[in-house]
């Protein structure tokens, strides 16, 4: 499982002292009002920051952090993404997972055959969509479609019937119409 959620990507300054512009990349951008510390990546590793001040400015959070009283102090921080630690993420409802730890989950089918790992998860405004890399020594791969081998999964309930993630596994019911029939 993933420790580390990364909530944000610093986009640039903003003002003269030491503001940052940031990208929010969790599901609950005002969560930043309650964040007290973030972590920045870096090449040298995580480093933390207290945050003095959150503010919201169109789709773009401002944040302050203590000690960060001029633009010298931010400049370098432009690119790097924002990471809390698991124990500060924003809690999952029931049903719900976090990508990070959804990313590399086996996917098996209802007889527990090997289907592949989930490589991706795709937001829509519906349901999200689990991009499963089918592996070649699955028995379904000659049904996948396309040359990427890649299985578009709906996560629904009809779909996806089970998500263990202490054991890093996924149990779908493969729906009519994923798969290529039979011949």
């Amino acid at each position: 499982m993933e420790d580390w959620f990364q909530i944000g990507i610093v986009t640039n300054t903003h003002g003269l002292h030491g503001e940052v512009k940031v990208f929010p990349t969790t599901d609950d951008a005002k969560r930043f009002k309650k964040l007290e510390e973030v972590f920045l990546e870096t090449k040298a590793g995580k480093i933390p920051l207290k945050v003095a001040q959150a503010r919201f400015s169109k789709q773009m959070v401002i944040l302050k952090f203590q000690g960060k009283d001029r633009i010298e102090d931010v400049q370098g921080f432009r690119g790097n993404g924002l990471f809390v630690t698991r124990e500060h993420a924003v809690e999952c409802k029931e049903g719900e997972y976090y990508i990070a730890d959804l990313i590399g989950m086996e996917a098996v089918d209802e007889d527990g055959l090997l289907l592949g790992r989930v490589a991706d998860v795709i937001q829509t405004g519906a349901n999200d969509v689990y991009v499963v890399q089918v592996l070649e020594t699955s028995p379904y791969v000659s049904r996948v479609p396309g040359k990427n081998k890649e299985l578009l999964l709906p996560a629904i309930k009809e779909c996806i019937l089970d998500v263990d993630v202490p054991a890093g596994r996924i149990t779908v019911h493969l729906m009519e119409g994923l798969l290529e029939p039979e011949g």
